[in-house]
């Protein structure tokens, strides 16, 4: 619980939190739960599950009038995009063919990218822990396009029977906001059917050595990649609002092999010439010299 784990390490009482235009994207999440600060503390499942759920929440429409063009959320038949990079699951086709197949979304967020594998052609479900994106979700399938079912539920026990799906993805979602993702990779391996495929996308794991900053500033390695101990958000009273969980690229890995699965590439998309949008810490600066994303595509064997 916060105050009760170890002290924070490093002190990040000196690293910068983001430029005022990176913080004033915030500003109904920081109406809503007060002033915050960032630390690194401890944090168990239950924790981490409301913690995230809570900012999810408040951050919904702030979330959506910065990247919800390019995400397409609104677009009529919603949008797959893998990441910052702009990397489209229609070019890519990390999924393998989904006309006909069960497919979940974990971490679906307003779920862009489970309309677009339906309109593929795929029964698709959406899945995330919080309801304010998932009203979000409901509101821009009111249009023309393909619908999904959607189940506000945490990644760590999926309220879904066994051998349910064909694949399972998730972009940016639920994985990194989870204390224990060992046992997310438990759970999808249950609820997949043999030979189903399992791909996501997170943060580069490389990504925490440095502060989250697309400038130059975010180009000095500050923090141990080794230390897993989670970034916490924490308001007045120390209770978290938000926490964001960190492991290597061997902990991803041995999560997935653990969990009987096969683990066949990892992507780690380039930053495209013609892109010169920030988000967040990504940039074309940060992101002409190390990657950002790391997309692990794995299966579940016949």
């Amino acid at each position: 619980m916060p105050g009760s784990a170890n002290p924070p390490f490093p002190d990040l009482s000196g690293v910068p939190e983001g430029t005022d235009d990176e913080a004033a994207r915030h500003a109904d999440a920081e109406t809503i739960l007060g002033e915050t600060r960032p630390t690194r503390t401890r944090l168990g499942s239950l924790e981490s599950e409301r913690a995230n759920r809570v900012w999810w929440d408040a951050d919904t429409d702030d979330y959506h009038r910065t990247h919800g063009e390019f995400l397409g959320v609104d677009s009529a038949a919603g949008e797959f995009v893998w990441c910052p990079e702009g990397l489209h699951e229609g070019d890519v086709q990390l999924l393998g063919p989904v006309a006909g197949r069960d497919v979940l979304e974990l971490g679906c967020g307003s779920a862009p990218c489970a309309r677009w594998i339906a309109g593929q052609g795929a029964r698709a479900v959406g899945l995330d822990i919080s309801m304010g994106m998932l009203q979000r979700g409901r509101a821009a399938m009111t249009g023309s396009g393909p619908t999904v079912p959607l189940v506000q539920a945490g990644a760590e026990n999926l309220p879904f029977a066994d051998g349910s799906f064909d694949i399972v993805c998730s972009a940016f979602g639920a994985v990194p906001f989870v204390a224990d993702s060992a046992r997310v990779m438990r759970e999808v391996a249950r609820v997949l059917r043999p030979g189903g495929r399992w791909v996501f996308s997170v943060n580069h794991p490389m990504r925490w050595i440095f502060p989250d900053d697309p400038g130059e500033q975010g180009l000095v390695a500050m923090f141990p990649y080794f230390d897993r101990t989670p970034y916490v958000e924490v308001d007045a009273t120390g209770r978290a609002t938000y926490a964001e969980h960190h492991r290597t690229v061997g902990d991803r890995v041995r999560e997935l092999v653990a969990a009987g699965l096969e683990v066949y590439d990892i992507v780690e998309p380039e930053w495209p010439e013609h892109l010169d949008r920030e988000w967040g810490q990504w940039s074309p600066l940060r992101g002409s010299i190390f990657p950002g994303t790391a997309i692990f595509c794995s299966r579940k064997p016949t």
